[in-house]
């Protein structure tokens, strides 16, 4: 975890985490660890608090069990994609999707599920994913 230094009176330099904003949560649904983990460390190092799950079936379970102020939500994954989750998604959180899925026809399923945003997993830099989140929540 990213820390900043603060100085004390005495000179000292002691490491402080930073604050989660405003205790903003977010649940990562991704099954591609590499991703995950990168966006992860991203959004705690943006001060979110971060909980994964590593397919859908743990996801909907986690998203009907906990309030969140954001969900990333891969479509394609193992025990349950991103559109069942998104049809047994019970808690009105926004839902942001990225995917390797870039036709039209599976973006405007996703919107008409309640996405709130659409990204193409390889065309789509983790920090425009960050700035989306941000004008969200």
């Amino acid at each position: 975890m990213a820390e900043k230094k603060t100085h004390t009176d005495s000179g000292d330099q002691k490491a402080v985490k930073p604050a989660a904003k405003k205790g903003k949560k977010i649940l990562i649904v991704e099954d591609e660890h590499p991703l995950a983990h990168a966006l992860e460390l991203k959004f705690i190092h943006e001060g979110y608090d971060v909980t994964l799950a590593s397919d859908g079936e743990a996801g909907i379970k986690i998203a009907n069990a906990e309030s969140f102020d954001m969900i990333l939500l891969d479509l394609i994954m193992p025990k349950l994609d991103g559109f069942g989750f998104l049809e047994q998604l019970k808690k009105k959180s926004p839902v942001i999707v990225l995917s390797n899925l870039g036709q039209e026809e599976d973006k405007k399923h996703a919107e008409a599920l309640g996405a709130k945003g659409y990204f193409v997993k390889s065309n789509t830099p983790i920090t425009d994913i960050i700035t989306k989140v941000k004008s969200l929540i």
